[in-house]
């Protein structure tokens, strides 16, 4: 096998003037195997959005062939603080110009930029697992799916609403735009992984703003009530039209998104949608793994995974500022020595936690752990295990038992959630 060889780049990595959006629109679009010409309108809408020194694009001979944007986050750590992040994504390299480390070039820009206007992390959502681990990148939540088989799932068939005093009504999307940002703040700022919601994300998703010219189907829109009339939870769905050769229902109910602040509101949601007339399967949209909803059926098995797998990758960027910013649910000190190679994060530091702050200072001391700056990103939500990393490799006790030291405080008792694409 010939061994693959790497081109120099002369292609030239800047911010992207006005008047090459729509060259970088093209450039971004034959990236992810879009039709390559974007309309006027979708111009429009991208210089809208664009932050000029936050899209760059690689050029060469005066054409795009790279893109990469970034913007403002952020990001619920444990406990509910929120912390700056800067958000990555529209990333993508023209088939021309691969293995010539435009990525590289444009990750490094971006990834000093967050770092000097004091972002503690960088986020995305990673189309290809290989790409971001060299650039300290690690998943830091999962992502499940589920298709519900109605019919088996032991549902009383007479079920007509719930029970306690709480009720599900049907809104449009205007009501949305009024009653979910609230409803998703209150959620994201006890939602570890979660992230903010612009303005501009719910005149997306109730189709006051249509992107990239696609079409727009007009979802289903429940809100859950509880007993005082308060807003605790939001399903936005959509059906489709499917019938047997036997004149029998084969309808599937497609959640775009479901947020609920009770358990008694998730329930009533879920328990709508699979009681809806003519629904013979739900298909749940990406929830957390531990998520209720499989055993809030009688029959758990109803609920069958279609997708489980990484979503929300982070990279530390101030591993201080991290720290500090999360809650712990116990005490206990942890050496940690972070190898970062290609960015600010790598040094040996000293966690001292409890459930009543936690302060983290350089050290000279001998380190408990020694970890790559991604396996710490992984950790630092609390959805992996230090244990399960020390056996695959990918950290190093340096102290017997420290691995399972450093689980005790940093996992969390259910798993961290990012409901959102971005």
């Amino acid at each position: 096998m010939t061994a693959a060889v790497r081109v120099r780049s002369d292609s030239e990595i800047r911010s992207v003037t006005d008047a090459e959006v729509p060259d970088w629109i093209r450039a971004l679009n034959t990236g992810f195997l879009r039709a390559p010409m974007a309309s006027e309108a979708e111009v429009a809408d991208r210089r809208s959005q664009l932050i000029p020194d936050r899209t760059l694009g690689a050029f060469d001979a005066g054409r795009c062939v790279a893109t990469f944007r970034s913007f403002r986050q952020e990001l619920t750590a444990v406990g509910g603080a929120a912390v700056p992040a800067d958000a990555i994504t529209n990333v993508s390299v023209t088939s021309t110009h691969r293995r010539r480390g435009l990525l590289s070039r444009m990750m490094a820009k971006d990834l000093a930029a967050a770092k000097d206007r004091g972002d503690v992390v960088a986020t995305l959502i990673a189309a290809e697992y290989p790409i971001y681990g060299r650039y300290g990148f690690g998943p830091a939540t999962h992502a499940t799916e589920w298709m519900i088989d109605v019919p088996r799932a032991g549902l009383d068939r007479r079920y007509a609403g719930p029970d306690d005093g709480g009720r599900v009504d049907l809104v449009d999307g205007e009501d949305v735009r009024k009653l979910g940002p609230e409803l998703h703040e209150r959620l994201r700022r006890r939602q570890p992984g979660a992230v903010d919601r612009t303005d501009r994300w719910w005149q997306v998703s109730t189709g006051v703003v249509r992107r990239n010219g696609s079409p727009w189907t007009e979802p289903f829109y429940a809100v859950h009530r509880g007993p005082d009339g308060t807003v605790e939870g939001l399903a936005v769905y959509t059906c489709d039209d499917t019938w047997s050769d036997a004149k029998q229902p084969l309808n599937t109910v497609t959640v775009k998104n479901l947020i609920a602040m009770t358990p008694a509101a998730e329930r009533a949601l879920w328990l709508h949608l699979c009681s809806i007339d003519w629904v013979t399967k739900v298909r749940s949209g990406y929830r957390a793994p531990d998520d209720l909803l499989p055993h809030l059926l009688p029959d758990p098995r109803a609920a069958t995974p279609l997708t489980h797998a990484d979503w929300l990758w982070v990279r530390i960027l101030d591993v201080v500022r991290a720290l500090e910013a999360r809650t712990y649910e116990g005490s206990g000190t942890l050496v940690l020595e972070v190898v970062d190679p290609a960015g600010p994060a790598g040094g040996r530091r000293r966690l001292e936690a409890t459930p009543e702050g936690a302060s983290c200072t350089p050290t000279t001391e001998s380190a408990d752990l020694t970890l790559d700056v991604a396996q710490l990103a992984a950790l630092w939500l609390g959805d992996e295990s230090a244990v399960r990393l020390a056996a695959l490799g990918r950290v190093q006790e340096e102290r017997a038992g420290a691995a399972r030291s450093a689980d005790a405080l940093l996992r969390t008792s259910r798993r961290p959630w990012c409901p959102d694409m971005f």
